[in-house]
């Protein structure tokens, strides 16, 4: 099932506030994926407990970042209409998700950027907090679960967007290669909370 919106709901839309104080942060959702393992699927669209992937990923940053911007390749009409700024990526066939990044950072309005893919709907609702208060005095936040590192949930600071480039222009692609020699903070999670919907049977 592809569930689509007519409007956003009111809370979700870019204008809509909430209590607390939100933090200087763009959220950049990846949302460019090829889902190939999802039979070409644009992953942002597929249902999940009624709802598309999309709606949950902007829940999940809507709370504490200060704008979003959407990453995405496809149906950038259907994206439109959550009101956020919409980026692609600048080369063909689905480069990965740190080009995606790359051009979340060049939209980002803030000097800090937290980044999450579109289709982890079991990350906490308070993930880029728990991003920003490990963070320290470092410019860049990864999360990990034991013995794994989830490279593209993380946080970091707009000025790193020239090193991430040098890795991309030098063919760069695999998401934790870019960030080993920079020193960086590391935020462990349970591995159910990271878990990623990759197949069919992932979705339920």
């Amino acid at each position: 099932m592809n569930p689509s919106i007519s409007t956003p709901p009111p809370l979700y839309r870019p204008n809509a506030r909430n209590a607390h104080q939100r933090l200087p942060v763009t959220g950049v959702i990846l949302a460019g994926g090829a889902g190939r393992r999802m039979g070409g699927a644009d992953k942002g669209w597929l249902d999940w407990q009624g709802k598309p992937l999309i709606e949950r990923a902007i829940a999940i940053l809507h709370g504490d970042c200060t704008d979003i911007v959407i990453s995405a390749n496809r149906n950038l009409e259907r994206y439109a209409q959550w009101g956020y700024p919409l980026v692609s990526d600048p080369l063909a066939d689905f480069q990965g998700p740190l080009m995606g990044l790359a051009a979340g950072m060049r939209a980002a309005t803030q000097d800090w950027v937290a980044s999450i893919p579109v289709d982890s709907p079991y990350l906490p609702q308070d993930i880029v907090r728990r991003m920003w208060q490990t963070k320290g005095g470092h410019d860049l936040v990864v999360v990990r679960s034991a013995g794994h590192w989830h490279a593209v949930i993380c946080l970091c600071r707009r000025a790193l967007l020239p090193q991430l480039q040098r890795y991309l222009d030098g063919g760069g692609r695999r998401a934790q290669g870019w960030f080993q020699d920079l020193s960086f903070a590391d935020l462990t999670l349970p591995a159910d909370l990271l878990r990623n919907c990759n197949h069919p049977e992932d979705m339920t």
